[in-house]
């Protein structure tokens, strides 16, 4: 299917559309024919920025300007897709920024209304979609570093969470909105988790914000781990700064430094690396093309190309699987509340 025949409608022009989804839309030769906010201004900006042609005024403008060939990219606060979905038409293509809701109570009426009005819809965990990890699945595809038997996420940056101004009024923040792309990575790669346990705190220099600081375990029985450590306040001298992605296997292991989350959003150069054992090479390094921002937003968009071009497509993003990982990101939550077990301490 031609890229000229796919026509993108962006609901949303916040920092995310200008930073990610609007530059891997032109570079991947995708087509924006009409952008919405409901802050005009800002929406006119990257109309002009992009060479958008048309800037609606309302939302129902932009639902009148569809055709057969849209695909809507909904870039809103999770709180908002359910009242913007159920307006759409049916039938309709729709990419949904993550979170697919802000709870799975939420996520459930999402998926039923994409059911009942037959609307085709991903939710855009694009990290799935990063090039590192692209390469990562490769390794993992050829057997390279055999059985995964350990994930591990470590994040200790400093988020300028002033960015999203929308996230202060928000009951819930790190695992919703960051971590939840490491869950539904490791979900990717191991599938469904047996249990979680969590714990999200808050931070003395961010008292403005229900959470920064996570971990997360995810149980994949006796063989598997899956750990997640998270913390966004590391306002320190940036070189012992770290985001690291190590998927480790029977074999082998794979060492990924994500360049974007240092002095975000302009980001520094990712590292990747691998190593097979017993290969007297060590670990070797490859230079990877490409970024998180803005290339995996490539291959979220692509695959509702394919579902478009081909309706016995099943998208490796549809609500159908990222219902899943509400589920698990809401299972962290109830753990987090329910808090540990005190030790009897004599």
């Amino acid at each position: 299917m031609s890229r000229q025949s796919i026509e993108i409608i962006s609901i949303g022009a916040g920092g995310i559309v200008k930073d990610a989804h609007l530059p891997a839309y032109k570079i991947a030769g995708f087509k924006v024919v009409g952008i919405y906010d409901i802050d005009l201004p800002k929406a006119e900006l990257l109309a002009r920025k992009f060479g958008i042609p048309k800037v609606y005024e309302t939302l129902h403008q932009a639902i009148e300007g569809s055709s057969e060939t849209t695909i809507f990219d909904l870039a809103i606060p999770g709180k908002n897709i359910l009242e913007v979905l159920q307006l759409l038409p049916d039938n309709s293509f729709v990419l949904i920024q993550k979170p697919m809701g802000e709870t799975l109570e939420m996520a459930k009426k999402i998926l039923d209304c994409c059911r009942r009005k037959k609307i085709i819809a991903a939710i855009n965990f694009q990290l799935r979609y990063a090039p590192f990890i692209t390469r990562a699945k490769e390794l993992i595809k050829d057997g390279k570093i055999g059985e995964i038997c350990d994930i591990e996420i470590i994040i200790n940056v400093y988020t300028p969470w002033h960015l999203w101004d929308f996230l202060k009024a928000a009951n819930r923040v790190e695992i919703l909105y960051h971590s939840i792309h490491y869950v539904d990575l490791v979900r990717s790669l191991m599938g469904n988790p047996q249990r979680v346990y969590a714990k999200s705190i808050k931070h003395p220099n961010n008292r403005d914000l229900a959470s920064v600081r996570s971990a997360i375990i995810l149980d994949y029985g006796p063989y598997a781990r899956a750990n997640i450590l998270t913390s966004h306040s590391c306002d320190f001298d940036p070189s012992h700064q770290c985001s690291t992605i190590k998927i480790e296997g029977t074999k082998g292991a794979i060492r990924i430094e994500i360049g974007l989350l240092k002095n975000y959003p302009k980001g520094t150069e990712d590292q990747f690396e691998y190593v097979i054992y017993n290969n007297q090479n060590g670990w070797q390094k490859e230079n990877i093309q490409g970024t998180w921002f803005p290339h995996a937003f490539i291959g979220s968009m692509k695959e509702l190309e394919k579902a478009k071009s081909n309706s016995r497509y099943l998208m490796d993003n549809s609500v159908e699987d990222c219902i899943h990982t509400m589920a698990v990101v809401e299972a962290a939550y109830i753990s987090n509340k329910e808090g540990g077990i005190a030790p009897d301490i004599l």
